[in-house]
């Protein structure tokens, strides 16, 4: 009896740096942003967000490069303050969001200079077609205790991509030049992750 104790309490101080080490996060939907601009008509920039987000986030403290992050969006939750074009965002000249319904982005390479995150690269996948996607992480709080006993802590990050690269190409050509929609889509992720 007294081996198995022993086996046990040896076995839990052995487990012990592993688990200090790396951690699993669920990002919280109700406190992630998720949001996105593009040039319209070549002079003002329109905003949308997808309000439909999931995703784990698998931080390795003692080895920030080993941190993964995989992320869902909803890609007919995508809201533009503006129902007629929400609509056509939605059909297959953009999202296809019948026979694509989600959007992901699925990471496994972490730069970190200086205990910081300053780079996630992945792969992101919208309609069907990967590219790989650099995110300039700004911030990556530290972990505090929230009023109801969660450990949180924040992240947000932003990107840049061209829109035809992932096949959404529907335009139209202005009288006077120029084009309906921009190519360049400006994105940026202001998200609450919660340890598990």
């Amino acid at each position: 009896m007294k081996f198995l104790c022993r086996l046990i309490v040896t076995a839990a101080l052995i487990a012990i740096p592993v688990l200090a080490g790396a951690s699993t996060w669920q990002i919280d939907p109700a406190h992630a942003t998720i949001e996105f601009r593009v040039k319209h008509l070549m002079v003002a920039w329109v905003k949308g967000t997808f309000p439909e987000v999931a995703g784990t986030v698998d931080i390795d403290e003692a080895d920030l490069g080993k941190s993964k992050v995989s992320v869902t969006i909803g890609t007919a939750s995508i809201d533009t303050n503006n129902a007629k074009r929400d609509e056509h965002l939605r059909s297959a000249d953009f999202l296809d969001t019948a026979g694509f319904p989600t959007m992901t982005f699925i990471a496994d390479k972490v730069v970190a200079e200086g205990g910081q995150v300053r780079q996630v690269i992945g792969n992101l996948t919208i309609r069907g077609t990967t590219r790989q996607v650099t995110l300039t992480v700004n911030e990556l709080t530290p972990a505090i205790k929230d009023p109801w006993g969660n450990t949180r802590r924040g992240a947000s990050a932003t990107t840049e991509i061209n829109r035809k690269d992932f096949g959404l190409s529907w335009n139209k050509v202005m009288e006077a030049g120029g084009f309906v929609v921009g190519d360049e889509v400006k994105i940026s992720l202001d998200i609450e992750l919660i340890r598990q």
